[in-house]
């Protein structure tokens, strides 16, 4: 299946023959899990969700100070 991910706003592609959560996603591209948040359309993702079929997300970076 093709995982297209647009982030920076560049789209980048995962591809995986078995079933991705969206965690070895992230991993694969080298993002840390806790700087984004997944979005597909107007839905937050979490992390742990497996995909399964072809899929376009969203990352949307998520930032915290204090």
């Amino acid at each position: 299946m093709r995982i297209s991910v647009e982030h920076l706003g560049e789209t980048l592609i995962v591809m995986s023959n078995d079933p991705i959560t969206i965690s070895e996603i992230l991993s694969r591209l080298e993002i840390h899990p806790s700087t984004v948040l997944a979005v597909h359309g107007d839905t937050i993702v979490p992390h742990t969700s497996s995909i399964s079929s072809d899929i376009e997300l969203e990352l949307i970076i998520v930032s915290s100070g204090g």
